[in-house]
């Protein structure tokens, strides 16, 4: 049994490497070392907490099983899971985040004398309404997370689902949540506790379907931080330093980062935590592809346009992701340094299907981080490029989000691709992104389409380029 004391300067400490790690990746320079720190930090969590528990009865030992159980299957999917899943396996850790919390809550509930916080029916007023928050957030984590695993993995249409009157009953849901909140102070009837998780439960599902596809990045930092609300309302419950900090930790660090990514896509952060801006009506843009035939071309046309230039931009996208190309790319680059052409990375904020996803996989490549620039950074040098190379991304390189109005991309900033001297565009068929719209880049008399696997287009253009 450890002292209060000496538990508190060990929470406290993990608490300050968890902030440490934050700090770390927030970039990709330093994303290994904060991961690092996280590790570390989140170890002398458990293991103090494990040493402040009074009596090593058999309940420890359970607990301590789950613990191997779940942690021997969290580092086999760790270590099977392709970078391409990564959206999804996110996603879907966000749900369990949040299913934990309302299994705790509903253990609070049910068995208040365990955590110390009176008996059933008369539990103290301050850890009813934590519990309440902690069971309503963890729940529409859970089912929010669950409509984001199925859009990213495909088992469900990434397309918006909307119908008349949406957001009117998400705001009766909503109220629902407070007032069943309140009744449940009142006189802590069962009926109230369960009625509050599954409206919570339903909230999260209807605040999620929809979000289009292409709003998916935000909507994965949006559940991060909900997830942290949840464990932070749980840690007030159960009296825990290091969850309240964790949770609050990610909670906030998860706000920030949709606050960012809303700026990004010119979105209104408002109108992401309520799960609206996805629901919007949406006029498709379809251009048609008779009146405005594409210039499409093979992997010598790219070479020769690359070899031939003095600047070339890459522009990765999810496609690049999906075919595991980033390796292939990364020896592409090298070669055409060899010849002495410039070549630069230019990165969308919502490129992918996560946050930094396209960051992560050029990573993995060893991609010098020098090359690497954000969009604000490099927007301008298109119109002094002589080559774009666009490996998979569609809607953020679109340029009818600065031109027509009736776009569900519309003020959306995009990379200025169309301005380079040539854009070659490698994608497998002229089909819509996640926004559901063409790409009126396609179309473009500097575009060269290169329809192809973009790992095996790649491969041909190094070939070509040796």
């Amino acid at each position: 049994m450890i002292s209060a004391n000496l538990l508190a300067i060990f929470y406290l400490i993990s608490g300050i490497l968890f902030i440490l790690a934050l700090r770390g990746l927030s970039s990709p320079e330093t994303s290994r070392q904060g991961n690092l720190f996280g590790i570390i930090g989140m170890a002398i969590a458990i293991a103090v907490t494990f040493l402040s528990i009074d009596n090593f009865s058999s309940g420890f030992l359970y607990v301590l099983l789950f613990l191997l159980i779940g942690g021997s299957i969290g580092a086999f999917i760790a270590f099977k899971i392709p970078m391409t899943a990564m959206p999804e396996l996110v996603a879907g850790f966000h749900s369990l985040v949040g299913l934990a919390a309302v299994f705790v809550a509903i253990s609070a509930f049910i068995s208040p004398e365990v955590f110390n916080l009176g008996t059933s029916g008369n539990i103290k007023l301050a850890s009813l309404i934590e519990m309440s928050i902690g069971a309503a957030v963890g729940a529409i984590t859970f089912s929010g997370s669950i409509i984001a695993f199925l859009k990213l993995r495909g088992l469900m249409s990434g397309s918006p689902i909307t119908f008349p009157g949406q957001h009117m009953l998400n705001l009766l849901f909503l109220i629902s949540i407070i007032i069943l909140t309140y009744l449940l102070c009142q006189n802590q009837s069962p009926n109230f506790f369960w009625s509050l998780i599954a409206i919570s439960f339903l909230v999260g599902f209807l605040l999620i379907i929809p979000i289009g596809g292409a709003d998916m990045p935000v909507v994965i930092s949006m559940l991060n931080s909900y997830s942290g609300w949840a464990a932070a309302g749980i840690g007030f419950t159960l009296e825990n330093t290091a969850l309240i900090i964790t949770g609050a930790l990610v909670g906030s660090s998860g706000a920030i980062l949709s606050y960012i990514m809303c700026k990004g896509m010119n979105r209104s952060f408002f109108n992401v935590i309520l799960g609206g801006f996805g629901g919007a009506d949406q006029v498709s843009t379809k251009i048609s592809k008779e009146q405005k035939p594409v210039k499409s071309g093979n992997a010598d046309d790219a070479a020769f346009l690359m070899k031939n230039a003095s600047s070339v931009i890459i522009v990765p996208g999810y496609g690049m992701a999906v075919a595991q190309a980033q390796h292939a790319l990364r020896e592409m680059v090298d070669t055409l340094k060899k010849n002495g052409v410039k070549v630069t990375y230019a990165i969308h904020p919502v490129a992918g299907r996560m946050p930094g996803h396209m960051n992560v996989l050029l990573a993995e490549a060893n991609v010098p981080y020098d090359e690497v620039f954000e969009l604000e950074e490099i927007n301008n040098d298109f119109a002094n490029c002589d080559v774009a190379y666009v490996i998979g991304a569609n809607d953020v390189t679109n340029p009818v989000a600065k031109s027509d109005p009736q776009s569900p991309i519309y003020g959306m900033p995009v990379l200025d691709v169309e301005k380079c001297k040539s854009v070659l565009f490698v994608k497998r068929s002229l089909s819509p992104g996640y926004a559901g719209i063409d790409n009126d880049l396609f179309y473009r008399d500097n575009t060269l389409m290169l329809f192809a696997d973009a790992k095996k287009m790649t491969e041909e253009i190094i070939k070509s380029l040796n």
